[in-house]
């Protein structure tokens, strides 16, 4: 196959702020094995060292927030950054950092990934943490991608039905966010779908994929929040964006390797064999 890439072409480039899953299913390594899969160059900052498997997590270590820091300078002082996605960020402090060093680089394309909880139930963000992610983050983002869970803790509303989705989506806009995506994952309402929800802040467009039958999903937030990030490093338009990770995550579902006891990883391999097939 040729090689598109020259000597002196230019590539896209994303920094992942994020947890380390020593499963290899969510945090940095499914972030850069995302960007890998959409030719992009991925560049980390990791905010914790997490021990965990498809049965749960044994136990985090997080970085103090120098590391966090310097890991960030390093990367945004020498080799630019196009697309920015902070998944677990742990604390308070880390938060205040992070976003200390998306404004000093004025980082614009910033993808906020909420995480909160991990698919066994272990808390991966400290409660007082909330307060600083809505003060400090949400409002440098330009896009959030909140699950139904993540986005009733965010703006305090519990969320039913599509209209409380709507509302949830309002409030997120008004802390200071510009556009965000609801994942539907978690509404059993919508039967056989699974329905985001994109919103501008003037429109809102429904994003639909068929609900996949398996208890192999982990990780699925993480990809998905790191193949919108790969496609606005590379300038793709936002909502076609939303449209390419969707078919990204649906193709790593479908096609799951089935692996370990519990929730399983999903298959970051399957998009890229797909559009090659």
């Amino acid at each position: 196959m040729k090689n598109r890439f020259t000597k002196h072409s230019p590539i896209a480039k994303a920094l992942t702020i994020a947890g380390s899953d020593s499963g290899g299913g969510a945090g940095i390594q499914a972030d850069l094995k995302t960007f890998q899969e959409l030719q992009v160059y991925g560049m980390t900052a990791i905010t914790a060292i997490t021990a965990q498997n498809t049965l749960g997590v044994q136990a985090v270590y997080p970085m103090s927030p120098d590391a966090v820091r310097q890991q960030i300078e390093s990367v945004g002082t020498d080799l630019g950054v196009d697309a920015v996605k902070t998944g677990m960020l742990f604390d308070s402090e880390i938060i205040r950092v992070v976003a200390e060093q998306i404004r000093k680089f004025d980082w614009k394309h910033v993808v906020v990934d909420p995480v909160m909880i991990a698919k066994g139930g272990s808390e991966l963000l400290r409660s007082e943490a909330v307060r600083a992610l809505q003060a400090d983050l949400i409002p440098l983002s330009y896009v959030i991608t909140p699950n139904i869970p993540e986005a009733e803790t965010l703006t305090g509303l519990s969320i039913h039905n599509m209209e409380q989705r709507k509302d949830a989506c309002k409030a997120l806009i008004q802390m200071g966010t510009r556009h965000v995506v609801l994942k539907g994952g978690h509404d059993a309402s919508s039967g056989s779908q699974v329905v985001d929800l994109f919103y501008d802040g003037s429109n809102f467009t429904e994003v639909a994929s068929h609900r996949v039958d398996t208890r192999h999903t982990h990780g699925t937030g993480c990809t998905f929040a790191a193949a919108l990030t790969a496609e606005l490093a590379k300038g793709t338009d936002l909502l076609h964006a939303v449209s390419v990770a969707k078919f990204f995550i649906q193709a790593a579902i479908v096609h799951s390797f089935g692996i370990g006891q519990g929730q399983g990883p999903t298959n970051h391999f399957a998009f890229g064999e797909l559009v090659r097939a």
